[in-house]
């Protein structure tokens, strides 16, 4: 099989990459770099075609041909960006509209990263059929993806699924620098003997889900026969943040407490849970990962500071 991968090169990404690949598939990756590394596809540089160049010019790039399907990792995936540049809201929107009419003219399958930022202001666990609310450039942004790629479909039967993924974190987070999760910034900080930094007081709780848990919900998404959808892709199990520093300290061998911020983030989302029932009907998904054994692995990898 032939697949697309935008933002092949970032952290998500580049692990759908290298597992597609290791699974005989012809991959292309297209990344700007711009939160991605080519560092993250050294295992498989030689296995890949990589173009380095923003979404927007895919059309037209000839390699894109006979492709079976797309997955689309490649939308800038932070609050911070949108609110500090809201052109990046239009620009966003018009590069996913560029990989579905791609998808058009191949006739094939996207699966796009959403986000369950989508849920802010509804109280957890997080349902699909919840109400998308008005509380964030990004989130509108990712809101707006979910309904053109609805109407994709409805228009020219466009097969699309999108994932909305909660707390993501595992291997090749350090392109990211301040802009990875949590667990892998509060890692980089006590293995430098340093505080981490909480915004509140801590009780604030998060889904954690394992880089690898996700990549397999990728590939299930695009291999069985669902036409269009929302999917929630997350442990169903969520921690505080002091919880998290405990178990991280518990694992480094550390005893370093954090530091206490008054948290400056207008309409922050306090908590994250996901509710999987609709997943595990629909995919037969489910996370195997616990957050425990996925920060084994990723101590185990060996988890870098950022350059």
């Amino acid at each position: 099989m032939k697949y697309l991968v935008t933002g092949g090169a970032g952290f998500i990404g580049s692990n759908l990459v290298e597992d597609l690949v290791e699974a005989g598939h012809n991959v292309v990756v297209i990344d700007n770099l711009s939160t991605g590394s080519l560092d993250n596809l050294k295992k498989v540089k030689e296995k890949i075609s990589f173009i380095e160049t923003p979404v927007m010019g895919i059309s037209e790039i000839v390699q894109l041909k006979n492709l079976d399907g797309i997955f689309h990792i490649g939308a800038p995936s932070t609050t911070a960006l949108y609110r500090d540049n809201r052109l990046l809201i239009g620009s966003t929107v018009n590069e996913f509209v560029k990989v579905l009419e791609l998808a058009k003219r191949e006739g094939c399958k996207v699966v796009y990263a959403s986000s369950s930022s989508l849920y802010n202001g509804n109280k957890p666990p997080f349902r699909e059929e919840m109400p998308v609310l008005v509380k964030d450039f990004y989130t509108e942004t990712r809101y707006l993806m979910e309904r053109i790629a609805e109407l994709y479909y409805d228009f020219y039967r466009v097969k699309s699924i999108g994932l909305r993924l909660f707390s993501v974190y595992g291997k090749n987070e350090e392109a990211k620098k301040g802009f990875a999760n949590l667990v892998t910034q509060f890692i980089w900080s006590l293995k430098a003997g340093k505080p981490p930094l909480i915004y509140g007081d801590g009780s604030q709780t998060r889904d954690f889900t394992y880089v690898d848990d996700i990549i397999r919900g990728f590939k299930m998404a695009m291999e069985l026969d669902i036409d269009c959808d929302i999917l929630n892709l997350g442990a169903g199990k969520s921690y505080n943040l002091n919880e998290l520093v405990d178990i991280l300290n518990k694992f480094l061998g550390t005893q370093i407490k954090p530091i206490y911020k008054e948290n400056p983030v207008k309409n922050y989302v306090e908590d994250t849970l996901a509710d999987i029932t609709k997943v595990r009907q629909k995919l037969g998904w489910s996370p195997k990962i616990s957050l425990e054994n996925g920060i084994k692995k990723l101590l185990e990898h060996g988890q870098n500071t950022p350059g």
